[in-house]
């Protein structure tokens, strides 16, 4: 890569970064190239990204954003993986993790908390957005839906009164 190049991508990697919500850094070594095309895909199924590039590329994309006070992390053969929604990038990292001993999550940032392993399983462990929302669309319908059926109940009482009189008459 040429030093124009460098300069580009330290730039683009600045402005993708400045923008983002969390950020998880891990040890990728020993993965092979099938499980980190596996990775890379489950993150963006998720909406987020994750990007491999030298340590000191990255550290000089993290200056001058909030997520600057983890570039200590990047040592060795490191990724970053980021996203807009705080959930979504550690889900999908974690999850990974879980069943591949050789990711290794080394921490990461949510703004400008910095977050350890644990946090970041942590983290992962919460609902996501969407989730959150369809949660809360079902707690707002359920009373509209109760409500609905108290007001139609004494209709569907009158009308099974009405038919069993009806009945009763036919039988006589």
């Amino acid at each position: 890569m040429e030093r124009a190049e460098k300069h580009d991508f330290v730039t683009a990697l600045n402005s993708e970064l400045g923008d983002t919500g969390v950020v998880v850094v891990a040890h990728y070594a020993g993965l092979s190239v099938a499980e980190m095309t596996a990775l890379r895909s489950s993150v963006r199924e998720a909406g987020g990204s994750v990007k491999v590039a030298k340590n000191r590329l990255v550290k000089l994309a993290l200056q001058g954003t909030e997520l600057e006070h983890v570039s200590d992390l990047f040592t060795g053969p490191t990724l970053i993986a980021y996203s807009d929604d705080p959930v979504a990038a550690p889900k999908a990292v974690a999850d990974f993790a879980k069943a591949n001993d050789k990711l290794v999550i080394l921490g990461g940032a949510l703004g400008s908390t910095n977050l350890n392993p644990d946090g970041v399983k942590a983290l992962a462990a919460l609902p996501s957005l969407d989730e959150l929302r369809g949660k809360l669309v079902g707690m707002i319908q359920t009373p509209a839906s109760r409500i609905a059926q108290v007001v139609n109940a004494p209709a569907g009482q009158l009308a099974r009164v009405f038919g069993a009189y009806a009945k009763k008459d036919e039988a006589a």
